[in-house]
């Protein structure tokens, strides 16, 4: 099949494809080293398809941050999933779900570093970013409720286990071997003990 037949009979599969190069050079070689050529030739494509789905480089950028924090929640989805009905274990997978694959990965690390990199210096990033924070901090908080946080508490609660859970999977990313994930997940379970109820602390 030509290369033609395909992008017509499939055109979100090129989407995806270029979406998926720009985070494979996000991670080898940060935001200052992508480019729509570089981009283009990652993905097989010539640099005039990227124009067809998106308005230049840097919306090409912003829909790779969006697919790679969709790839990250739907992780985290799946391990809260697989945790049963109980509230706290359902609130513990989503927090040291982080600490493991394919969340905790050098490359992942890699391509989440470009785009914070780019807060700073381009307003629809930061925008964007502000907007992925705000739904994770909104999952966690449903979550902290349910296991019985008062109310008054959740909010905090839930940007302090952030910045915990942030922390450990940034120094686990970077060294595999500077702590075991679980270790990660037992300091974990240890701030979220002083969130929860005493009858309801991480078992």
């Amino acid at each position: 099949m030509s290369l033609r037949a395909a992008f017509v009979r499939d055109p979100d599969s090129r989407r995806q494809s270029l979406i998926e190069a720009c985070a494979a050079g996000l991670a080898e070689e940060g935001a200052a080293g992508v480019s729509v050529r570089s981009i283009c030739a990652r993905a097989g494509v010539s640099p005039g398809l990227l124009r067809h789905y998106f308005d230049g480089i840097d919306d090409l950028i912003e829909a790779t941050y969006r697919h790679v924090a969709a790839q990250v929640s739907a992780a985290l989805a799946a391990a809260v999933a697989a945790a049963g009905l109980s509230p706290v274990a359902r609130l513990r997978a989503f927090v040291t779900g982080s600490f493991l694959p394919p969340i905790a990965a050098p490359g992942l690390l890699a391509t989440w570093l470009a785009f914070w990199s780019l807060v700073k210096s381009r307003p629809p990033i930061a925008a964007l970013h502000r907007e992925i924070y705000a739904a994770s901090l909104a999952e966690l908080e449903a979550l902290l409720r349910a296991a019985d946080v008062p109310d008054a508490d959740a909010r905090t609660a839930a940007i302090a286990v952030t910045a915990l859970v942030d922390g450990l999977w940034l120094e686990l990313s970077l060294d595999a071997g500077a702590f075991t994930p679980a270790e990660a997940g037992a300091m974990a379970d240890r701030w979220l003990a002083v969130w929860l109820p005493r009858s309801g602390g991480p078992a």
